[in-house]
């Protein structure tokens, strides 16, 4: 019974230190006084115990001893498995910074830290902007004019991008700039966007990746002093050029080429660059007048040093350059944004074009890699966030409008599915695109969150604009002037595509980057693997092993008291729902990052190669920063009941995919008996969580269907004149007209003993006038929401009358 006893409190004292992640001393004091108590209790001294004991604390506890036996040979062991980096990798991993995705990489998030993090905010400049200019733009743009009449923006349109330098959010002030602060950028954009994808991507490439950027960041005295001023105004048009019909994701592998050699510019002999490239898909290519280009520089003739191999320069040439070519334009699937090809053969270029001169020769991939780390987070996850608030607004107005059966189409349970996705979908991608444009602000470049909302907004927009023309039938396939989703339906795969493919940036990009870079030790351990100084790589090796040893105890441990409890043992501040689902986050990071380290332990640099299965790791790491970003939304907002619907679906849907992305992980693990041992620690009780129940979904469907305070919350920023020519703005007007008089209706077939048609109903309302069941204003309003329910659901049609002859 005393032996028992003693084992129990071994057990458990054991994971309370596991839990606190107590350093190694700790546990050697603790299970020292553990063999004294069980001799006490015993009344014999445990001789075997303690041997085994010193033999263990022994070298572990003293340094130099560790060092010899244990770090050194597994250190030995690490250098000889770990891949070789290339210097593309190197720098990819480089770029940007960590922010909360390293919180989540801990298995204990600090919820309070989060949120005690300052809501992102518009300045009253920036608001401004957005109603005023932004505003103007949007009533100028006609998608299907732009798509389909014009293949270009208006005249107008241009005029009033230059007037109100909405290609200069980026530029600093200083160059006549806006200097707009990421949210900003993001706001203007996602605005722009809503009225026309086409005119979105023209406005947002110059305030992402591009000349703007890279010379704000890296450019020379002389080249911001002479180019950001003129591109501020639009006097200068920018494009940069960095794919090639033989390298798109590799772009590392470019052939693109500039060889240092002497020649002639304005008049005299200068050292400078012969370039030769051939690029396409370069947005703004056909209208810019500056052309940004990155290529391989070679110094053959060693004109400036030793090295002949110099890497991947950028640079920045008049596109009225001699040999600069501009080729015909793309289509982008009808997306009519300037997009198009360039290509130059042996262009000479002097070493003063070169961004950043010569001291920025060989360092264009570090440039773009740090550009990209925060760019990427604030554009294409704008447009689709976009596409989810107009989605949102425009197909849960089409439900309540749309009848079949007598009854408004949002009320059918299948449609209601579709509904309550898209409004989740919309609320998670809001909620992550406000939270990382907000952490940008705060100076952060997080190129691991930059990945995962390019990813899952774009992905997100596919859903939401996929479900949306399911529930618009044909009224969302006929197209023309009245369809407000044809065209962003048909541009999906652009956004897909574009600034790293989708397939690549989840099954490469997300685990690949984020397991180094938010990994609180094995940066470290790989950093002192490759230390050329081998006593401080030892030294650095020693210590991030023995913590990341103890990290992973820890983490099992807290993954599977998790499990058992719940997750209640969790700290978390608030209450109700919102603080159990931070709970969950905090178990299911600690599981996640126990799988990762059993996952590297296995398989090593090999795990880059398992695509699908750094897939899955970066689909839970995705989820839970996005249910991290809509927990802080929910409490920025003032924790608004009336938001709770689309919190707990859109929670409940991403705990969810996270729960089913680690079953995958467990079933495909490099060794299946591990998997199956490994599912007891991560799941001890079996599966906790469900999708969203049909009542969940109804209550978010429910939200769609009528205007509210939580409904204008989720579509907030979005351009939706009250205008009945305006496309979207005769859904919101036609909404309004069908919600008054639908009990109008009610009272009518009562009054007159009938059932309704909406069809043929014109004379029924006039009798009702005349039996005096409804007044003549009744009346008025029904006559209107019955001319609105014809507006909103007719389609346009071409073409003369008649039969088209064959």
């Amino acid at each position: 019974m005393s032996f028992l006893l003693c084992l129990i409190i071994v057990l458990a004292l054991a994971g309370v230190l596991a839990w606190v992640a107590a350093p190694l001393w700790l546990w050697t004091a603790n299970f020292a006084a553990l063999l004294i108590a069980i001799g006490v209790v015993t009344e014999s001294v445990p001789y075997g115990a303690w041997l085994l004991f010193l033999l263990l604390a022994i070298p572990l506890n003293i340094k130099p001893l560790r060092q010899a036996l244990v770090s050194g040979p597994l250190l030995i062991w690490f250098r000889k498995v770990l891949p070789p980096l290339s210097s593309t990798e190197q720098i990819a991993l480089d770029a940007g910074n960590t922010w909360w995705d390293a919180d989540l990489f801990s298995g204990r998030p600090d919820w309070t830290k989060l949120f005690a993090v300052e809501e992102p905010k518009l300045t009253d400049e920036e608001q401004a902007f957005l109603d005023g200019p932004v505003e103007e733009l949007c009533r100028v743009l006609d998608d299907w004019k732009i798509t389909t009449e014009l293949d270009n923006l208006p005249p107008e349109a241009w005029a009033l991008i230059r007037k109100h330098k909405l290609f200069a959010m980026i530029i600093p002030k200083e160059y006549g700039g806006l200097e707009f602060s990421a949210l900003a950028n993001s706001a203007v954009v996602m605005k722009i966007a809503s009225r026309s994808l086409s005119a979105g991507v023209t406005v947002m490439v110059p305030n992402s990746l591009g000349p703007g950027e890279l010379l704000t960041h890296y450019g020379t005295d002389a080249q911001k002093q002479h180019y950001l001023p003129r591109l501020a105004t639009g006097e200068e048009i920018p494009c940069f050029a960095l794919t090639s019909p033989w390298a798109g994701s590799d772009a590392g592998a470019i052939p693109d080429v500039g060889i240092v050699c002497k020649g002639m510019h304005e008049g005299k002999e200068v050292v400078g660059m012969r370039v030769t490239w051939d690029k396409r898909y370069i947005t703004l290519a056909p209208i810019a007048t500056v052309l940004g280009l990155a290529f391989k520089a070679y110094d053959p003739d060693h004109l400036l040093g030793d090295e002949e191999d110099l890497g991947i320069t950028c640079a920045l040439i008049p596109t009225d350059t001699p040999g600069v070519e501009i080729g015909k334009r793309h289509a982008p699937l009808n997306a009519m944004f300037p997009n198009g090809p360039t290509r130059g053969k042996d262009v000479f270029i002097p070493l003063d074009w070169l961004i950043g001169g010569t001291d920025y020769i060989g360092k264009g991939w570090m440039m773009l890699m740090n550009c990209l780390s925060a760019g990427r987070a604030i554009s294409l996850p704008a447009l689709g966030t976009a596409a989810g608030k107009v989605t949102s607004r425009m197909t849960g107005a089409y439900a309540r409008i749309r009848r079949q059966f007598r009854v408004p189409i949002g009320r059918f349970e299948g449609i209601e599915e579709a509904l309550a996705r898209i409004g989740g979908y919309t609320y998670r991608m809001d909620a992550a695109r406000v939270m990382t444009a907000g952490a940008i602000d705060m100076g952060n470049k997080p190129s691991v969150l930059s990945a995962i909302l390019k990813y899952h907004n774009t992905e997100g927009m596919r859903q939401v604009v996929a479900d949306s023309m399911d529930v618009h039938g044909g009224r969302g396939v006929c197209m023309g002037p009245m369809n407000y989703l044809a065209r962003t339906y048909q541009a999906v795969p652009i956004s897909i595509t574009v600034e790293g493919a989708n397939i690549l940036t989840r099954s490469m990009i997300i685990f690949g980057q984020g397991a180094i870079r938010c990994h609180p030790y094995l940066l470290q351990e790989v950093n002192a693997a490759s230390d050329p100084d081998s006593a401080k790589g030892l030294q650095d090796f020693d210590d991030a092993l023995f913590r990341h040893v103890g990290f992973v105890i820890s983490n099992k441990v807290r993954a599977f008291v998790g499990g058992l409890t719940s997750a209640r043992l969790f700290s978390a501040p608030g209450s109700g729902s919102p603080k159990r689902y931070a709970q969950q986050l905090s178990r299911i990071s600690a599981a996640f990052v126990f799988l990762a380290d059993c996952a590297l332990l296995i398989l090593g640099g090999e795990l880059k190669r398992r695509e699908k299965l750094s897939a899955r790791f970066g689909d839970v790491l995705s989820h839970l920063y996005m249910g991290s970003a809509m927990l802080k939304r929910f409490e920025d907002q003032g924790r608004p009941p009336e938001d709770l619907p689309l919190l707990d679906w859109a929670m409940q849907d991403s705990l969810y995919k996270m729960q089913s992305a680690m079953e995958d992980i467990l079933r495909n693990f490099p060794l299946w008996p591990l998997g199956k041992m490994l599912r007891w620690v991560v799941f001890p009780l079996g599966r906790p969580y469900s999708p969203p129940s049909d009542e969940l979904g109804h209550k978010v469907a429910d939200l769609l269907l009528s205007p509210s305070f939580a409904r204008d919350r989720l579509t907030d920023g979005i351009f939706a004149p009250a205008d009945a020519n305006d496309p979207l703005g005769r859904m919101d007007l036609a909404l309004e007209a069908v919600m008054a008089g639908e009990p109008l209706e009610r009272k009518l077939e009562k009054g007159l003993g009938i059932r309704l048609h909406q069809a043929d109903m014109s004379d029924d309302i006039d009798r009702g006038v005349t039996e005096g069941v409804i007044t003549a204003d009744e009346a008025k309003a029904l006559h209107t929401a019955l001319n609105a329910t014809r507006d909103t659901i007719w389609v346009d049609e071409f073409g003369t009358e008649g039969r088209i002859e064959v």
